[in-house]
């Protein structure tokens, strides 16, 4: 795999840690400037994230659904938008709306791609994709073993006092509320 705008090549892999979630390599990699080092990668199959509203974002009182997790690295709950990672084969679209259903019982008749990103491309290879998800019909939420969450409606204004306070400490939630409020 090279880069052709930078100049950067990677010259051979080596595969450290083969996990479920992630992989690790250490990477070989030709600089820009022709020198040779060593990279460590996280290779992720990519992930999904779902900003749901109840109804058209542009009612007379907008409800954004988050969920509430105990996240082990952030050693505490957070409140969040659904996410999750890509299957084999699948789709960042298909993995919101699978996610969206098991995480929350809800579907969407509406979707609308926000954004894609890099959250720290510097050593992590996971593109995650943000859709807006409105016109919500509730359902049976059907989380895996390991996961224990709550869903709850908010406000826009009350999801920004939660950012501003710090109950917010999701990086994908404020990139996909925050481009839904300035783009769409």
């Amino acid at each position: 795999m090279s880069d052709s705008s930078s100049g950067n090549a990677r010259v051979s892999t080596r595969r450290v840690y083969d996990g479920r979630v992630i992989d690790l390599d250490v990477d070989t990699v030709r600089f820009p400037n022709g020198t040779v080092g060593e990279l460590e990668m996280i290779r992720h199959p990519g992930a999904s994230a779902v900003v749901p509203f109840l109804s058209e974002p542009t009612a007379e009182d907008p409800q954004v659904l988050l969920i509430r997790q105990y996240r082990y690295a952030a050693e505490q709950y957070l409140y969040e938008v659904p996410a999750g990672r890509l299957d084999p084969g699948e789709s960042p679209l298909q993995a919101a709306k699978r996610e969206l259903t098991e995480e929350t019982g809800y579907k969407a008749r509406k979707w609308t791609k926000l954004v894609s990103f890099y959250a720290s491309p510097g050593f992590v290879a996971e593109k995650m994709t943000i859709f807006l998800a409105t016109n919500l019909t509730g359902g049976e939420a059907q989380p895996m073993d390991d996961e224990k969450i709550e869903t709850r409606w908010f406000t826009p204004a009350e999801i920004e006092s939660m950012i501003k306070s710090g109950k917010i400490l999701d990086g994908k939630t404020m990139i996909g509320y925050f481009t839904w409020k300035r783009f769409f």
